[in-house]
């Protein structure tokens, strides 16, 4: 008896991990195969989890022993002797149908040449070199069953692989069970799994003379070129493999994980290929380093470094260097190119540094444009303007760490890509024709929380001079005449100048303020601070939308999320939301408070005869201010005017307040007929009046229509500080 080494390390430790996931792979294949609302192995998305993750180290295991197999010259021993090929196998046939039950000798002697008898060789070849590889890829196109064709072999694109799938596994499972059972028809049950956890085959027919393997002299030539042995290089390796296997590991997390979660985005496209290509440089820097010390003779006899490819030894270092180095590669760019398309996701945008961009992601979600991504609008296509971003972003995050950005983040952004080139992508002012029929549903602040109804006609208008629909707003403000002004202040709601050139003729009019205490000088205009007017001076809040709590709540009372017949419900729901007492992280219950108290002193009976109604109006005030308060960041709607409209900003009036004339006496209109016609109304407590170009009716009375004041005088200046108790 002697012991022969037949298995080395490598393979016995990729033979263990293989018959690890193919059980897992069997396991969990099964209870999804069979599986019902409780399977009886694992709940469905346990076992698809479970079987998705070990087909894919499945996969990376078999790539390294496809490699390691061909490049140690194990896979001589998977192909059989052609000649007698067919009588061999019905002999080893024969023995394990037969013969071993009889105690027969085998047919087939094991020794350091032949490792595997005829029928193990065409099986191992069979399985490991087409049963193996096509379950692989077939689970790979279930994996991604998108990119299946509509139709194969007349069925679904999926099925068709699906069933393959499924007969492999069939296959694959019946192998195992095989496998499982010849191993234990050694000498003894477990000589078999002996010979494979230690590497030594036990051959009982020779003489009792114990053989260990034979020393093979050793070659002292390094695997590596010398100038890859020194601190720096292995140091580098080690962070290089360390955090490459950390990348893989987190995109595999990533890949399977229902929710994304942004700080293992950043960590794993873009810190961790960062310190990736640290360690990459780390080694080229110390292999410099080394093979200068060498060159300039320092405890070194070789003047240059060997690379002998006719070294076994140093072919395999060869070849795992070469495929390590395209691996990390390939591994590099693909994590750029996530890095790049992670720095654009929403997300990345919204929550990376949540206390700072919480309120912008919070209106964004509950915006028109929530399904526009951030980037569509901010930055727009094409590299140029990606890099303008990237570039002003670098400040952003040193704004962020060092906590000096500003409260609330400032607004407008004046780099901002034109809107031509992002906005009018989908919406398009030329093909916008006639007049826009617009309802609202107001609400008095009285105790019946009075109904007020207006609808007008917005005359939003375009067109095309060749088509003749040219009329409205976007016609005049925008087609018809190119705009400038000049704005006194940041936010560009002081307007003291104003240019028109009509796009046809190249007319230009000019337009100054009479109110402004600004003279606006030729040495200004000059300056560069001139701006050309586009989609953004007007709407400016597109999807940042601060809503206004008078406006909301009407909403809100519209749609019965309060209930209108509770006392003052609108009048004390406002107040709530610009009361300065309400926190950020207890909204809720200071909104609830601030109610409460106001019913338990006015109107004790409303707690108990509408209990349920009165908290669902509390309820959905705490909802408004969580979508529109952010006291951490000083962020509501009075921090961001919204220029569409006039009634809590400026908004239209800044330009069309009566008061801009030019040199020759002409006014820019501020005639409301001139953008809406009001076609119906109903004030509180008065009967309903229809028809065109009807004059507005004040809810709180005409003698709140003061002509020489535009609307946000007072509805933009209104505070509500400390609770009013209206008394019965």
């Amino acid at each position: 008896m002697r012991k022969i080494y037949l298995y080395p390390i490598w393979l016995r430790i990729w033979h263990f991990l293989n018959a690890l996931l193919m059980l897992l792979l069997i396991l969990s294949g099964i209870s999804l195969h069979f599986s019902a609302t409780s399977s009886f192995l694992f709940p469905f998305k346990t076992g698809m989890l479970i079987h998705n993750i070990s087909g894919i180290v499945l996969t990376l295991a078999y790539l390294f022993y496809f490699v390691l197999n061909i490049t140690s010259g194990n896979i001589k021993y998977y192909f059989p002797v052609i000649k007698g090929f067919i009588g061999n196998l019905w002999t080893q046939g024969k023995y394990y149908l037969l013969g071993i039950f009889g105690r027969e000798r085998h047919p087939f002697h094991t020794d350091e040449k032949h490792k595997f008898n005829p029928l193990q060789q065409i099986t191992y070849l069979g399985v490991m070199y087409f049963l193996v590889p096509f379950i692989i890829i077939s689970g790979w196109a279930l994996l991604f069953p998108e990119l299946a064709p509509d139709e194969f072999l007349g069925m679904g694109g999926i099925w068709p692989m699906a069933l393959l799938h499924t007969i492999l596994g069939f296959l694959v499972t019946i192998f195992m069970i095989g496998h499982i059972y010849l191993g234990t028809t050694g000498e003894d049950p477990l000589e078999y799994f002996k010979t494979i956890i230690t590497g030594y085959h036990i051959d009982h027919e020779e003489p009792e003379v114990v053989v260990i393997k034979e020393e093979k002299k050793k070659d002292k030539s390094p695997t590596l070129p010398l100038i890859f042995y020194n601190p720096i290089t292995i140091t580098g390796a080690i962070i290089a493999i360390i955090t490459f296997l950390a990348i893989v590991f987190l995109a595999v997390v990533d890949f399977f994980s229902e929710d994304t979660n942004p700080y293992s985005g950043i960590i794993n496209y873009v810190v961790l290929p960062a310190v990736l290509i640290l360690g990459l440089i780390l080694i080229a820097i110390g292999a410099i380093r080394e093979n200068r010390r060498i060159l300039h003779g320092k405890d070194r006899k070789e003047k240059l470094p060997v690379i002998n490819l006719n070294k076994p030894k140093q072919q395999v270092a060869f070849l795992i260097f070469l495929v390590g180095t395209i691996v990390l590669v390939i591994s590099t760019i693909f994590g750029s190119f996530q890095a790049y398309h992670y720095t654009d996701s929403d997300e990345f945008c919204g929550t990376l540094c949540h206390t700072v961009m919480q309120p912008e992601y919070t209106a964004y979600k509950n915006s028109p444009h929530a399904r526009v991504h951030c980037v569509d609008c901010h930055i727009g296509s094409g590299a140029t303007w990606y890099v303008r971003s990237k570039f002003s972003g670098a400040y952003q995050v040193y704004a962020t760490i060092m906590n000096v950005y500003p409260k609330p983040i400032k607004t407008p952004i004046h780099n901002l890509r034109p809107s031509p080139e992002t906005c009018e992508q989908c919406h398009w002012p030329t093909k916008f024709y006639s007049e826009k029929n617009i309802s609202f549903d107001f609400y008095t602040s009285d105790e019946k929380n009075s109904e007020y109804k207006l609808s007008m006609l917005l005359k939003t208008g375009g067109g095309t001079v060749e088509l003749g629909n040219n009329s409205g707003i976007h016609w005049k403000m925008y087609l018809e005449n190119e705009i400038s002004y000049y704005a006194t202040d940041e936010r560009r709601q002081d307007i003291p100048w104003v240019r028109v050139r009509n796009r046809q003729t190249g007319a230009e009019t000019f337009y100054a303020s009479t109110d402004s205490k600004v003279k606006v000088t030729n040495e200004m205009i000059k300056s560069g601070q001139v701006r050309t007017f586009d989609c953004i001076d007007c709407h400016n809040r597109p999807t940042h939308i601060y809503n206004v709590p008078n406006k909301i709540v009407n909403s809100y009372i519209s749609n019965n999320r309060i209930d209108r017949s509770i006392p003052y419900i609108k009048n004390i729901a406002v107040q709530a939301l610009e009361s300065k007492t309400v926190k950020q992280n207890a909204s809720y219950s200071d909104i609830r408070d601030f109610i409460m108290n106001f019913y338990q002193q006015a109107y004790p009976d409303v707690i108990s005869t509408k209990r349920n109604e009165l908290e669902q109006a509390i309820t959905s005030t705490a909802d408004i201010f969580s979508k529109n308060y952010f006291p951490n960041m000083k962020v509501s709607w009075r921090a961001h005017p919204n220029n569409i409209g006039h009634m809590y900003a400026k908004g239209c009036f800044r330009c069309h307040d009566g008061k801009h004339v030019s040199p020759e006496g002409k006014v820019i209109t501020n005639d409301c007929n001139a953008c809406h016609t009001i076609i119906y109304q109903k004030p509180a407590y008065q009967t309903e009046t229809i028809g065109t170009n009807l004059a507005f009716v004040h809810p709180g009375g005409i003698d709140k229509l003061v002509q020489t004041r535009i609307c946000s005088d007072c509805h933009a200046s209104q505070t509500f500080s400390k609770q009013t108790v209206i008394k019965k």
